[in-house]
Order: C-alpha cells, then sequence, then structure tokens
C-alpha cells in the first residue's frame, strides 16, 4: 500500500498552472544548461571585532558597508547590488559577495569543475578582503554562530526583504532572528541530467546531509554560551517554520517529482513579495515599498500575475523555501555550518565522490531504498538526543564514517564541553 502525499497548502491554495509550467522549464532548462559535474560552493563569513569579539553590524562606522564599498574596485560595476541606497552585493565571474540578514558576508563561488578549484577564487577573494577588515578593525569568523554576541544585539541590512522576515519568521518558531543575524553556513550545490537524477540526489543529499552535518559540526558558542545542541544549525531550521523548512514534503514517495515540488513552493505564503522584475508592477507605478512587500499570507498567484514567470520571479520564490535540499536550476545541499575554506574544500571533494562516482551513487541508492521521511527525521532526532553515540538509521557513527568515506575528518568541536578542544586533521 503506497502512503498518501499530504500537503495541507494544497488545501488552502491551488496554484497558477501557468507558474506550474515556468518552474517546471526553469528545473528543465537547468538541466539542459548544465549537465552534470559541476559545483557552486557558499561560505558565508561572520565578521566579528578583533577587540572583543562582538559583531560587526551592517550599518557602524567601518562596518560591513564600508567593506563593500572599498571592495568595489574589484568587481564588475555593472553587478552591483544597491538597495534604499546601500551597497548590498557585488559580483565578478566566478564570485559574487553578498548579505545575510545580520551583516554575515557570503561569497557564492562557481561553477567549479574540481573541488581544488574552491581554493583559487576564494584565496583571491580573502586576499582582497583580509587587508581591508584588518585596517577597520575586524576579521572574519568561520564558525556556525557568532561567538560573543546575541541576535537582539544584531540589525538587519538593508534589504526590505529582511524586515519582512523579521516580522514572520520571529512569530511562527523558535529560532526565527537567532537563524537570521547570527547564523553562517556552508552550501554546496550539485548538477542534475534529468528528473530522475534530480529527484534522487535531493533524496541522498536530505538523508545523509545530517551524518555529514556531524562530522562538519562548527558551531561551539550560541547565544553568547557554549552551544548545548549537537547540530545547532539543524535545530534552528527544523524548529523555525515547518511548511518551508526540514525534508520537503512528499520527496520519498515514489510517485514524487518536479511538479509536486512546484506545488508545494507555490502553495506557501511567500513571507516576502519581490516585485521589482515585474513589469506590471513597474508599468503601474508602484512605489519602492510596493515593490518590496511583506506577503505573510499570499502566495505567488496571489502576488504574480497570471502568465508566465519570469526567472528573477522564480528565483525569488525558491529563495522563500529553505529545505535541507532546495531545487533550484542546480541542487542547493543546506546542512552545513560555516568552514574554513580548507574544510569546505574536503566537504565538496566527499560531495563529489558521493553524488558524481557511478559506484558510490548506486551503493547509495541501493542503501537508502525505501526510506520513508519519517526515517530521515528519526535519524536526526537521534544525533541531537544521543550526539557521538548516536546511530541514524540504526548505524553507528563508525559505520557511516566508513560508508560515507569521511575518515579523518573532524572529531572535536573547540568550546564543546562535552569533547575536548582537540582536531583531527
Amino acid at each position: 500500500m503506497v502512503t498518501p502525499r499530504i500537503s495541507y497548502a494544497h488545501l488552502l491554495a491551488t496554484p497558477n498552472p501557468k507558474h506550474v509550467d515556468s518552474l517546471l522549464s526553469f528545473f528543465e532548462n537547468g538541466r539542459a544548461q548544465r549537465g552534470t559535474g559541476g559545483f557552486g560552493v557558499e561560505i558565508e563569513h561572520l565578521p566579528v571585532h578583533n577587540a572583543d569579539d562582538t559583531a560587526v553590524s551592517y550599518y557602524e562606522p567601518n562596518g560591513v558597508e564600508t567593506l563593500l564599498l572599498r571592495l568595489r574596485p574589484y568587481y564588475d560595476e555593472s553587478k552591483e547590488y544597491w538597495e534604499n541606497g546601500h551597497l548590498v552585493g557585488l559580483a565578478r565571474d566566478g564570485v559574487s559577495v553578498s548579505l545575510e540578514p545580520g551583516g554575515q558576508v557570503e561569497t557564492s563561488i562557481g561553477i567549479l569543475h574540481t573541488p581544488e578549484d574552491l581554493n583559487a577564487l576564494y584565496s583571491r577573494f580573502r586576499q582582497e578582503a583580509d587587508p581591508i577588515v584588518a585596517e577597520l578593525g575586524w576579521r572574519f569568523v568561520a564558525y556556525g554562530y557568532q561567538p560573543k554576541s546575541s541576535f537582539a544585539d544584531i540589525p538587519v541590512n538593508p534589504k526590505d526583504r529582511y524586515d519582512a522576515m523579521t516580522s514572520y519568521l520571529g512569530r511562527v518558531g523558535q529560532f526565527g532572528p537567532c537563524m537570521m543575524r547570527c547564523s553562517a553556513s556552508t552550501q554546496v550545490s550539485i548538477d542534475f541530467v534529468d528528473e530522475h537524477d534530480a529527484i534522487a540526489k535531493m533524496r541522498i543529499g536530505t538523508a545523509i546531509g545530517p551524518i555529514l552535518a556531524w562530522y562538519f559540526r562548527n558551531s561551539p558558542y550560541f547565544e553568547g554560551r557554549i552551544n548545548p545542541y549537537p547540530l545547532l544549525r539543524q535545530r534552528m531550521w527544523d524548529y523555525l517554520d515547518f511548511q518551508r523548512t526540514n525534508v520537503i514534503p512528499g520527496l520519498f514517495d515514489q510517485r514524487f517529482g518536479w511538479e509536486d515540488y512546484a506545488i508545494d513552493v507555490l502553495s506557501t505564503p511567500l513571507m516576502f513579495a519581490d516585485l521589482t522584475h515585474t513589469p506590471e508592477a513597474l508599468e503601474s507605478g508602484a512605489t519602492a515599498k510596493e515593490l518590496h512587500r511583506a506577503a505573510f499570507y499570499e502566495n505567488a498567484g496571489d502576488v504574480y500575475p497570471d502568465r508566465e514567470l519570469n526567472s528573477y520571479e522564480i528565483n525569488h520564490i525558491i529563495s522563500t523555501h529553505f529545505n535541507d535540499v532546495r531545487l533550484k536550476n542546480f541542487i542547493e545541499l543546506r546542512h552545513w555550518d560555516s568552514l574554513p575554506v580548507e574544510r569546505a574544500e574536503r566537504l565538496t571533494e566527499i560531495v563529489a565522490s558521493l553524488f558524481y562516482v557511478p559506484a558510490n551513487r548506486i551503493r547509495l541508492e541501493s542503501y537508502f531504498d525505501g526510506l520513508r521521511e519519517e526515517d530521515v527525521l528519526e535519524a536526526k532526532a537521534n544525533i541531537q538526543a544521543r550526539g557521538r553515540d548516536a546511530s541514524p538509521y540504526g548505524q553507528p557513527l563508525d559505520f557511516w564514517q566508513e560508508f560515507l568515506g569521511i575518515e579523518g575528518i573532524l572529531v572535536d568541536v573547540p568550546g564543546d564541553p562535552a569533547h575536548p578542544d582537540v582536531f583531527q586533521a
């Protein structure tokens, strides 16, 4: 007997068929344009003062805005992103620099053809940025959470969407403001060749993500104290807003496909509507605030016109979902804390081995054949409850270290009272 798929969003709002077709075309174009074998890596950095390790804000004198302004000469002027009169993004071939809500500085790097390519592009960014931040009196920290500051001490940057997200996420879950203002991550993106390949990779990524997160955990602190959670990032996202986080509903049903994912995304309230690239809104003379507005109860069909969506609108709609694994015109694996580049490169090597080496891929698909959404939720809870004594999917962590080819990875996190302050190379 096949377990029926349940998505309560579908009972509340039926997405516009033209919007569904738009997302399906978007996924198909990703397949056609990218093929397979490439990577994208995003590393978010926590800016902290040298004097006391507290967070550096966007607005303060010699803060994050000053860094971006001084980095401008290194980037393509035509690709700058400004909002409300403030610079919030830079880009050039191979690298873009953007901001998370609390002023975290994100570098998006790719397309990479081997994991080793990461270091060259990333090193150039750091060679340009580090002397500037040193002169400004602060530095970048690669942790999953601010070491000293509380979310209450950090203002959001000038993007309008972050005001709306603060109002929304601060009321629906436990950790919205914490995640927005203090957390930082490493994300790895991979390609897919068709719908079947994409769904299979999304299932594998969802299943093994929490296990890899254990070996690449890097959050010794939470709200100025020792972090009590084995996997802080997972804890924050899982308890944030279940309709847009955690495991994609229905992913492990064998009938699941791109259309199911599109319907789920389009049926969920947007939180925030971005109409800055919607011609009908621009032609209507809408004000800046009307082009950027909260959409707490409105889904895409309520906000966007009855036509095919453009790529900007599609990317915005998908960006309001934060599942463990996210489908765009590539697959985004989102489980991991911010990491130093050496560890990010090692993570990318492991992802490459598991997803792009046919023998490893077949082995994973065979092992997880018949896996259910409930099994993934149980594995996550097992790691959170038992830490190093966990047995996700019924197997001890030593088994997974060998099975996933991650021998010699992080053993202990500095600052965690449950573990010595040592690392293993």
